[in-house]
């Protein structure tokens, strides 16, 4: 993984002084060829041995190594961004500006979700999904929505789906879980205690639990048979909820097609359901 891409998805599970050093990497990761270890721990007023013990976490060598795979990244992609883009004219005006910030964050956003869940990680859980016996889908608030999204698009693949928002009545549904049954829960920071606790319950009754969060430290993902993560930064509060949501339709729409490509089946029923409630509107 390029190296600032694993530092964004993994400041939120770092200490103080951590992030203190991954925003300061971050935000001159152009001029940070230019700074020896010793100079970098004095401008930000900590100890060496803090500089070195947060590259070796990051998984180098120590801070040399870290130093040249950041030059590396930047040279390659210029601003040091995980994706290129089409070149094109510096907007001058600040409705342009916006426009272009709000564009390439996104793009950013989406290339670290994809690097954060990996072939390996995620063909399993399309394995769980495409025999389950039922899938059971829950999400509160925001959540919510896209539980609700994505169960409908379960039901039109012809998957028995069970979903609820409410915690209490997904509580209830619990005593018809079977080994073979799947739970997909989402929750953006992973820490509602009633979710955990619906999740610990249907492991309880035999049944494999799917999170799908932010690339935090949670209990929820913590506890999961399977985990789906999302990468979602920026300064503004507003806009990284926004890449959230963007980062998270773009994992789920990748997923969905995953599973229409894993059984001709379940494609044959999308498309009977398709026809049905195309007819059903037209009518």
């Amino acid at each position: 993984m390029p190296p600032l891409v694993r530092i964004r998805s993994e400041r939120d599970q770092m200490s103080a002084i951590e992030r203190r050093i991954a925003d300061f990497v971050l935000e001159n990761a152009a001029l940070l060829r230019d700074y020896s270890s010793q100079q970098l721990a004095n401008a930000l007023g900590i100890s060496q041995s803090s500089v070195v013990k947060f590259s070796q976490k990051l998984g180098f060598k120590g801070y040399p190594d870290l130093k040249y795979s950041i030059g590396e990244a930047v040279a390659r992609n210029g601003n040091g961004q995980m994706v290129d883009l089409p070149e094109a004219a510096a907007p001058t005006d600040a409705y342009g500006q916006l426009l272009d910030e709000l564009r390439r964050s996104k793009a950013a956003a989406e290339e670290e979700t994809r690097l954060l869940n990996p072939r390996e990680q995620i063909e399993p859980i399309v394995g769980l999904l495409d025999r389950a016996g039922k899938v059971f889908v829950c999400g509160l608030g925001d959540d919510g929505l896209f539980a609700r999204e994505f169960a409908m698009r379960l039901s039109l693949l012809g998957v028995l789906t069970v979903h609820q928002a409410d915690p209490i009545l997904m509580m209830a549904n619990l005593s018809a879980v079977r080994d073979d049954d799947v739970l997909l829960m989402f929750s953006e920071h992973g820490k509602l205690p009633e979710l955990s606790q619906i999740s610990r319950q249907f492991q309880a009754g035999g049944g494999k639990v799917v999170s799908i969060t932010r690339h935090t430290a949670n209990p929820l993902r913590a506890h999961a048979d399977g985990t789906l993560v999302i990468s979602a930064h920026d300064p503004s509060p507003h806009v990284a909820q926004l890449l959230y949501r963007n980062s998270l339709h773009y994992l789920l729409d990748f997923l969905f097609v995953l599973l229409c490509h894993a059984s001709p089946e379940r494609r044959q029923q999308l498309d009977i359901n398709l026809e049905r409630i195309q007819h059903l509107l037209d009518s």
